[in-house]
């Protein structure tokens, strides 16, 4: 998921504004993941350029090839780091779906959206059980999120029911070892568990990226 400008004065200020407390307050995993119950400095905390360093979003952008014309659902897309990307890469025919359980996050990305004139960028405030996508979608990128779902099984029978014939589910999350970054070691999912839990609900792996160095990069596609 390219530095890109973001509506500026608005959202230069809520950075200088949030980055004493991100600076003071993100000090470990454990910490880092008690920022979502601040919004402001969580959304400081997604933007940070120094998350680009780990993530690697135009590697990331890359390696998904975004089509002209997709429609694709982030899911959890908190401060729209990725859905920005997407809806430049998905162009004027296509969709991105900026799915979030945060009233916060949507209301910002609503802000984010429209300052940077993007059409093609629907934020959607949905509950923890379901995305609420009003059509089938391409893709769905699920970035260091599915550790937050409680009910997985019934959210992947969600996203097929959701998902184009032959379109993907990307998850993108932290490796279950001890890390600089993301959450608490007991809240991670190891990458075999993962691909297990896909492969019982109908999925296969159909691709892999390893260039990140704290994140497991999987590909899915229905069996």
């Amino acid at each position: 998921m390219k530095p890109l400008v973001v509506s500026s004065m608005l959202f230069a200020a809520l950075l200088a504004l949030c980055a004493p407390a991100v600076a003071q307050t993100a000090q470990t995993p454990h910490e880092m993941h008690r920022l979502h119950t601040d919004p402001k400095a969580y959304i400081a905390a997604l933007e940070d350029p120094k998350r680009d360093a780990y993530q690697k979003p135009h590697e990331v952008m890359e390696a998904l090839a975004v089509r002209e014309g997709e429609v694709i659902a982030d899911i959890g897309a908190g401060s729209g780091y990725f859905s920005v990307r997407l809806a430049h890469h998905a162009g004027k025919t296509g969709r991105v779906y900026a799915v979030d359980v945060s009233p916060d996050m949507i209301g910002f990305l609503h802000r984010r959206v429209r300052d940077m004139h993007l059409l093609n960028v629907s934020p959607i405030l949905a509950p923890p059980d379901d995305p609420l996508l009003p059509e089938p979608v391409d893709r769905f990128l699920i970035v260091d999120v599915w550790h937050h779902i409680d009910n997985q099984p019934a959210y992947l029978e969600t996203m097929k029911a959701r998902l184009k014939p032959g379109g993907q589910v990307v998850m993108i999350d932290f490796q279950k070892r001890e890390l600089p970054v993301g959450p608490p070691l007991a809240m991670k999912i190891a990458r075999e568990d993962l691909i297990a839990q896909m492969e019982t609900h109908g999925f296969r792996l159909a691709a892999e990226h390893t260039f990140l160095p704290y994140q497991y990069f999987l590909v899915f596609e229905l069996k």
